[in-house]
């Protein structure tokens, strides 16, 4: 429902590029936060609809070929074909060059065999991309991207998964699933850079929508410190309230910035897996840190089922984990720090 709304209102047109049904020429990451941060804010679900649709179909735009775009990327703009992004497995998750899942070539078709887990838009996708090891060499150098159908022969729902906040996951299992030549995104091997492209674009996304949720929470925090009487007097006029507050505005203002840095520099068309780490980690950590905040300030109230503090509370925390872990954002700008030259 949340997809189809969303087509129907024109913002799905952002997530494809104009020449196949999209708003712009090329993909805006800007334009992509600025609408995850605005939806994050209001209702989490229909962020991750959003998100999903660029996320899922984001390798057909950057590397499909010229029929696979045409067939998949307009439903995806009007919001009639529900897109999904398979690349996690039981035992690869942040460690790409640890997928299991196989892909043998078998004449005009390849054959996928293996699992993949916490799949978002699992069960309800119409099109998985699936990211498989074609063994063309060791690591992440030997995998490649496809396109399955969700009708395909071979590919089932292993599981359903429940998380704390609502959010369609599931494992999914190939077995034997036979998927013709003309599937597979970009060249056989080139899997790991398709991955990579994709989420260049998307994981700078996944900030905004952190700062969506943290800025909901702060606006919550003030309006309830206003309203609020303690031992007489309103609780913003507490010189602690008034300290947190300024805490809370001021991580929000610098993660915006580091937010919005990065999706500058994408859009300039520069390499950005430093900046969208840093992005990534500041601002999910940050909104974690402000909404704690928030239902603290709400005290008992923060806690009670129904409440948006309590709501936040359970949304924020799968941003710190999912498009790469925190832990993970540290050791990419680590790494990329330690490869620069030393200054003068």
């Amino acid at each position: 429902d949340h997809v189809k709304r969303l087509g129907q209102a024109g913002w799905l047109r952002y997530t494809v590029r104009e020449e196949f049904g999209g708003t712009l020429p090329e993909f805006d990451t800007r334009a992509i936060c600025l609408l995850r941060q605005i939806f994050a804010g209001r209702d989490a679900l229909a962020d991750f609809s959003f998100a999903m649709q660029g996320l899922g179909s984001g390798a057909i735009s950057l590397n499909g070929s010229e029929e696979q775009r045409r067939h998949y990327l307009p439903g995806v703009a009007s919001g009639e074909a529900i897109a999904a992004f398979a690349l996690s497995e039981p035992d690869a998750g942040s460690d790409v060059a640890a997928i299991a899942t196989s892909a043998r070539r078998d004449g005009d078709t390849f054959v996928l065999d293996g699992e993949k887990t916490w799949i978002s838009n699992g069960g309800i996708a119409d099109f998985y991309v699936v990211f498989a090891r074609t063994g063309e060499a060791p690591g992440a150098r030997g995998l490649s991207a496809f396109v399955v159908d969700a009708g395909t022969s071979g590919l089932s729902i292993a599981q359903r998964i429940e998380v704390i906040a609502p959010h369609p996951l599931a494992r999914l299992r190939f077995e034997e699933c036979r998927v013709p030549a003309a599937k597979l995104v970009g060249e056989s091997g080139q899997g790991f850079q398709v991955a990579m492209r994709t989420l260049d674009v998307f994981r700078t996304s996944v900030a905004a929508a952190a700062l969506g949720l943290g800025r909901r929470a702060l606006s919550e925090a003030l309006a309830h410190a206003r309203r609020r009487k303690l031992f007489g007097q309103p609780l913003a006029a507490f010189q602690i309230t008034q300290a947190k507050l300024a805490d809370m505005a001021t991580a929000l203002e610098a993660a915006e910035l580091l937010t919005y840095r990065a999706a500058w520099l994408r859009d300039r068309g520069e390499r950005v897996t430093r900046e969208a780490a840093m992005a990534k980690m500041y601002a999910t950590e940050s909104a974690q840190s402000v909404i704690d905040s928030a239902v603290q300030m709400f005290g008992g109230r923060g806690v009670a089922k129904g409440e948006v503090v309590e709501r936040l509370y359970r949304e924020i925390r799968a941003l710190r984990i999912y498009e790469g872990a925190t832990e993970v954002q540290k050791l990419i700008i680590a790494r990329a720090l330690l490869k620069e030259e030393d200054g003068p």
